[in-house]
């Protein structure tokens, strides 16, 4: 229990209350003041008598408990556990109740199995210098001739909006200043995708940033030869990352994650056309201030 240091019946008044009987004052008329039954008084006194200037609560488990489980068995429910066997096949194999092996299993926190799973350590990187590595991705986004009924309300007619194709973002962002180029396109084939480096490579080269490496996924544009030779042309190695790895790319997620929450989904748009066109004065009020 969290309370302030200086709190009745805290130890710091317990002590108040046995140093007032101490100089004199009755047990009875001590308790009433602090307001605790006299027994409580008493057993207070006691402990400070015993030599005990602090009254710190002390532990309520008791100093033996026979039934409780032997450290082997304990031992042996971790090593079962870690076998990624289930609570009740340990309770079977040891010839425990389930709700013992249930209590061991959360004090050794496993208690679910996916605290076994061995993740991978976090590799943090980020280049030196602009232009060492770029992030590219693409992101598709539904198209639409109304306002949704998430903010409208209004349900009336919104089946026309189904069907009508997506719109696909594609972005380009620079890892150690995070400047980044963005468009919308039609599509997230390989035309679309080579168009959009070229022109992401000549908005880099004219603020002064000459493009070394790109960064993409495992797309079937990103992996075409048209998409290559524009790289090949350039002089710029191609990093793939490894499938079902978006983490490695991780700052081309995180910047199309802050696109959708302040621009895509910011503000009601009358339609996804209203909407495309804002992602250039967003995208320039993202970038560093040169």
């Amino acid at each position: 229990m969290n309370v302030h240091e200086n709190a009745r019946q805290t130890p710091r008044g317990r002590v108040l209350m046995v140093e007032k009987i101490e100089r004199g004052a009755s047990v009875r008329q001590a308790a009433v003041d602090a307001g605790v039954s006299e027994r409580t008084a008493h057993r207070w006194l006691k402990r400070w008598r015993s030599g005990d200037r602090v009254l710190c609560d002390r532990s309520s488990a008791p100093v033996h408990c026979p039934h409780r489980l032997a450290a082997e068995q304990v031992e042996r429910i971790d090593q079962l556990r870690r076998q990624r066997l289930t609570g009740p096949a340990i309770a079977r194999a040891l010839g425990l109740a389930r709700s013992t092996v249930g209590l061991v299993l959360r004090r050794l926190g496993l208690n679910r199995l996916a605290l076994l799973e061995s993740r991978p350590p976090v590799i943090r990187y980020e280049r030196q210098r602009p232009g060492e590595l770029i992030h590219l991705d693409i992101k598709s986004l539904g198209r639409f001739e109304r306002i949704g009924h998430r903010i409208s309300g209004d349900r009336t007619g919104q089946s026309k909006s189904r069907g009508i194709g997506w719109d696909h973002l594609h972005v380009a962002v620079d890892d150690p200043s995070r400047l980044a180029y963005t468009e919308v396109l039609p599509s997230l084939g390989r035309e679309d995708a080579t168009a959009f480096l070229a022109r992401a490579l000549d908005w880099f080269a004219r603020q002064g940033v000459r493009v070394e490496r790109v960064m993409t996924d495992n797309g079937s544009a990103y992996r075409s030869k048209l998409f290559a030779s524009i790289l090949q042309q350039a002089g710029i190695r191609h990093i793939r990352t490894r499938p079902y790895t978006p983490r490695t790319n991780g700052k081309a997620e995180r910047f199309i994650q802050t696109s959708l929450r302040e621009w895509a989904y910011a503000r009601p748009y009358a339609t996804s056309n209203a909407r495309n066109q804002a992602i250039g004065p967003w995208t320039d009020a993202y970038n560093p201030a040169s």
